[in-house]
């Protein structure tokens, strides 16, 4: 697996703990739109020294293949990060699946930013790491997450009644899921 791909307009790198000081700068900016839909954060997470720390751990568990995180960042501008893509909660054999997640910032909306990041990300999870199922959680009152993911053949395979906790209370989700064979069929 490589660390860093580009697209038509976006560059895709899993980063080490260097650029601690642009997630901060990410996760800040974009608090108000990321908390609502997102488990309770320590105290200290909007520091440098934590996401230097997360970073740091993230990049160990890339090198594993247990946790990957794209941060995206435009061609024309690769020091600004706009969003993040991630995988998680690996299963091998005999599932062979995994869990997304993905941020975008909000000046970045309506771009199709997210679609091209995402959509290019599961391409490299399904042939790089032979996953063969992605599934994705989302909350009924997220509705841009949710045409996201159908605009990328996601289906919605059911509902998960009080399944996380977010911000202190537990919500129901929607579970969504993308087959590798599902890729082939969507339209470009």
């Amino acid at each position: 697996m490589n660390y860093e791909y580009m697209t038509d307009r976006l560059v895709l790198k899993i980063l080490d703990a260097s650029y601690a000081q642009n997630a901060l700068q990410f996760f800040t900016e974009n608090r108000d739109i990321f908390e609502p839909f997102e488990p309770s954060k320590p105290e200290n997470f909007y520091t440098y020294n934590y996401q230097r720390s997360l970073m740091t751990c993230e990049y160990q568990m890339a090198l594993k293949l247990n946790f990957i995180r794209f941060w995206v960042f435009l061609k024309e501008d690769p020091d600004t990060v706009i969003g993040t893509v991630s995988y998680q909660n690996f299963f091998k054999t005999p599932y062979q699946k995994c869990q997304t997640g993905y941020r975008f910032d909000r000046r970045y909306w309506h771009n199709g930013y997210a679609t091209e990041a995402l959509d290019f990300a599961n391409r490299i999870i399904f042939r790089e790491l032979s996953i063969h199922r992605i599934e994705a959680y989302v909350m009924p009152e997220n509705q841009l997450s949710i045409r996201l993911l159908e605009r990328l053949n996601f289906i919605r395979e059911g509902f998960c009644r009080s399944c996380i906790n977010i911000c202190g209370r537990w919500t129901d989700h929607y579970l969504y899921a993308l087959l590798s064979e599902d890729i082939n069929s969507l339209h470009q």
